[in-house]
């Protein structure tokens, strides 16, 4: 039986609708004209996006529920860094995207942005699929376990990332309905060519910047589920990283030779929570016994990332 806190309607249509807002401000005040976002700016949104996020967890959410206690405020932020994390191997692969079809660094946003509101569309369907697993078949959370595990396993022994857009099937059809022109037109995703309309290859790096997304949250999602299954915490959690991912990506994107460690450290945090979800009948381990571990692995990647880089510079 699932663990419950008492969620009305009106939570979830006012914590979206707030989420709405942000994001028209985002893309029709802030981001209104496409520039290139530079590491100051990027660095300051990153820490105005988590800084919002544990207000949400420490504050505004123990006001609009009166069932949210230490308890949700600790699975939220043990949530909210697992999600993080994660979506740190997905910056990465977002930078090879970007890379392999040449987008100027002033249009990246807007992809981003755009990528943003399909990812929560995507999040929330898998997330609602998942607690309803969950609720239906308890035998569930240790079949997500042994997949984390695998996954954590498999990722230490995968080789480099790399982008085939050729080998992605929604490339192909994309390609195959319409048509795609060969350059791009400002950061327009449709634009006339040949005297008729047709996508951008704007518009393929978006496509190609959602199927990432979405192969990632088959990892991350299942993940959150070791920590809560309460269904408002996974989903806000996850719309909290998803909305700092893109600051994110500005930050990380220009020192990724920096974090050579960083998916060493992602896979034993898959493997520590799968193990965490297939042990739980026999021997809990805490929510914040779990923050601790997540947050720790992941401080010790990165500090190990950067030394080593700094020493091989040296």
């Amino acid at each position: 039986m699932l663990a419950e806190i008492e969620i009305s309607p009106w939570h979830w249509v006012g914590f979206i609708s707030v989420i709405l807002i942000f994001l028209a401000l985002d893309l029709g005040v802030f981001h209104r004209q496409a520039h290139v976002i530079k590491f100051q700016e990027a660095l300051a949104w990153t820490v105005v996006w988590f800084a919002v996020a544990m207000a949400f967890a420490l504050f505004l959410a123990p006001m609009i529920v009166e069932t949210w206690g230490r308890e949700e405020t600790i699975e939220f932020i043990t949530g909210y860094i697992i999600e993080l994390s994660l979506s740190m191997d997905n910056v990465f692969v977002i930078a090879l995207i970007f890379a392999y079809f040449c987008v100027p660094l002033q249009f990246q946003h807007r992809v981003l942005f755009w990528g943003i509101l399909g990812a929560l569309l995507m999040r929330g369907l898998m997330i609602w699929l998942g607690t309803e697993l969950i609720r239906q078949f308890a035998w569930m959370l240790y079949v997500l376990g042994a997949f984390l595990v695998f996954t954590g396993i498999k990722m230490i022994f995968a080789p480099e990332e790399e982008v085939y857009p050729e080998k992605n099937p929604l490339i192909r059809l994309a390609r195959k309905l319409f048509p795609v022109s060969t350059q791009f037109d400002g950061q327009k995703f449709v634009t006339e060519w040949k005297g008729r309309r047709a996508l951008t290859p704007l518009a393929l790096v978006l496509v190609m910047v959602e199927t990432t997304d979405l192969i990632f949250a088959v990892d991350s999602i299942p993940a959150i589920f070791a920590v809560t299954q309460k269904p408002f915490i996974v989903f806000t959690s996850n719309v909290f990283a998803i909305l700092g991912l893109r600051s994110l990506y500005f930050v990380l994107a220009g020192a990724i030779g920096y974090f050579r460690f960083l998916k060493l450290g992602l896979s034993v945090v898959l493997s520590f929570i799968g193990l965490k979800m297939l042990i739980a009948k026999w021997y809990h381990i805490s929510t914040s016994l779990s923050l601790v571990v997540v947050a720790g692995i992941i401080l010790v990647s990165v500090v190990a990332s950067i030394v080593a880089a700094r020493r091989g510079r040296a």
